[in-house]
């Protein structure tokens, strides 16, 4: 991961490979932002000339580069866009500042190190930057054999008041949740025959060792012992066999359980309702939202909040085979709900009743689940806006929030108790689809009937910003670790009372 330092000191003298600074739109074409006075100083005053020359505008993810000439010790100027930055505090400038400093480590790929002198007026703002740099250096090269431009190594991060104590741990925690969602992209982009249930239930394994968390799995003969239908049903078509992972954290002192619940399908080809063969490929994101919760569950441990996590992740391959489960099919979840499948491409859901059904034993105060879970996510809310949805209002708008001022891009839906009929069945005590109108609705409300109407509860439906296939801002190419700066942040709410 890329090192981190910090400095105070003016970006035109320190010796690195690339300056970068800011600018945004003005009224009268651009703006310098704070950070660039001493690269204007040494370019007399022609910075922003040059820029407008260059057809720069200081919009978001705009990054213009051009040689120094001297002007610094460096040899290049990366100028990038933050689009209108607002106010100290504002989440949405938190926002601008990390988009910026991702996408400009991103376009300097290849240089082994920058100084990063984008304006920091707190150390929120400091922790964005530092965040921003460590998501847009990230790169996932394990199986080229002709290696690319690397990623930035090191960078520094330049401006006054950086060697304050609250700017320190700012940045520190940013190191920690960058690198859970680089894990979380790591785990994401791994194709699916080396990232199978087991497999990434090794690496969790792996990851949790000398740690604070503890760590159970339970393979596929334990599964069926205990009545984990869904999980079972999942994958019994596969060759890889399911697992169920669960990773506790137990501070001392703790009044307050969080558990987070993950959608774990390590490659879904839609079982015996098969997908088309466009987009399968991406197929191996489905496992997104166990990424996520199993990340943020040991950032959270080196974090130290007072408050209890518990963390399953419910894994499968949902594959055809003889063996597989098959529409019509009537399942027994944990706990005891039949289930009619009438689509064995909606296993995401039968999967989390398992899970749910098991959590709500451990009696938390709150369950917030991830996954990516509907195509109807995306066809309502797009490529990059996860959809949330809760069994109170106060949590949806308290999760929404959180997921704001992580710098996640999420929308609060409904769960319109009308559309529950839906999901009646002739034969069993529910079915895992009901038709195609407001079907992410619909999916909230099969899961609801695995929760304890008694705990908190929150979903988010992942789907459509767990992949992508255009890079942007700090987001590269592929899997996004989506959903793990927003579960730390709820936990930490927790922690401090606001949820």
């Amino acid at each position: 991961m890329t090192s981190i330092a910090l400095s105070s000191a003016a970006p035109t003298g320190l010796k690195v490979d690339a300056v970068i600074v800011g600018a945004a739109p003005a009224d009268d074409g651009l703006a310098l932002l704070p950070g660039t006075e001493s690269l204007d100083k040494a370019m007399k005053k022609k910075l922003a000339e040059v820029l407008v020359q260059l057809g720069a505008t200081g919009k978001a993810d705009e990054v213009v580069k051009f040689p120094t000439l001297g002007a610094a010790k460096a040899p290049v100027v990366a100028v990038v866009g933050t689009g209108p930055l607002g106010e100290a505090g504002d989440p949405q400038r938190r926002e601008a500042l990390r988009r910026a400093a991702g996408a400009a480590v991103r376009a300097l790929a290849g240089s082994e190190s920058v100084a990063v002198a984008l304006p920091i007026e707190d150390a929120e703002d400091a922790g964005a930057v530092t965040e921003g740099i460590l998501l847009g250096a990230y790169s996932f090269d394990q199986y080229k054999s002709a290696q690319g431009a690397p990623a930035v190594r090191a960078a520094t991060v330049v401006g006054p008041g950086v060697k304050a104590k609250n700017v320190k741990e700012a940045v520190a925690r940013a190191e920690l949740v960058g690198a859970a969602v680089n894990r979380a992209r790591d785990w994401v982009n791994t194709p699916p025959r080396d990232l199978t249930p087991q497999a990434f239930a090794e690496a969790a394994t792996k990851l949790v060792k000398g740690t604070k968390l503890n760590i159970d799995v339970l393979d596929e003969k334990a599964l069926a012992k205990g009545g984990y239908g869904g999980i079972i049903g999942v994958g019994q078509g596969s060759a890889n066999p399911p697992r169920l992972i669960r990773v506790a954290y137990r501070p001392a002192r703790a009044t307050k359980h969080v558990t987070l619940v993950g959608k774990g399908i390590t490659f879904d080809s839609g079982g015996l309702s098969l997908k088309p063969a466009e987009g399968m490929a991406e197929m191996k994101s489905d496992m997104g939202g166990a990424a996520a919760v199993i990340a943020a569950v040991h950032a959270l441990a080196e974090l130290g909040p007072k408050v209890a996590v518990t963390a399953y992740a419910a894994m499968a391959e949902n594959m055809p085979s003889g063996s597989a489960q098959r529409p019509s099919d009537v399942i027994t979840v944990y706990g005891g709900t039949t289930v009619e499948v009438l689509n064995t491409d909606a296993e995401g859901r039968l999967v989390l009743a398992d899970a749910l059904a098991r959590a709500a034993e451990d009696e938390p105060d709150l369950i917030v689940d991830v996954a990516t879970l509907t195509g109807a996510a995306i066809v309502a809310l797009g490529k990059r806006v996860a959809g949330i949805m809760a069994n109170d209002d106060d949590i949806r708008t308290k999760v929404h929030d959180a997921a704001r001022r992580a710098g996640e891009q999420m929308w609060p839906l409904p769960l319109p108790a009308d559309l529950r009929e839906k999901l009646d069945s002739p034969v069993a005590d529910i079915a895992n689809i009901g038709d195609r109108n407001g079907g992410a609705l619909q999916a909230g409300l099969f899961l609801n009937e695995f929760v304890d109407p008694g705990t908190g509860w929150a979903h988010l439906d992942i789907a459509g910003p767990a992949f992508t296939d255009k890079p942007h801002g700090y987001t590269p190419k592929g899997g996004t670790g989506v959903a793990v700066r927003t579960l730390v942040q709820i936990v930490e709410d927790v922690a401090a009372d606001r949820l």
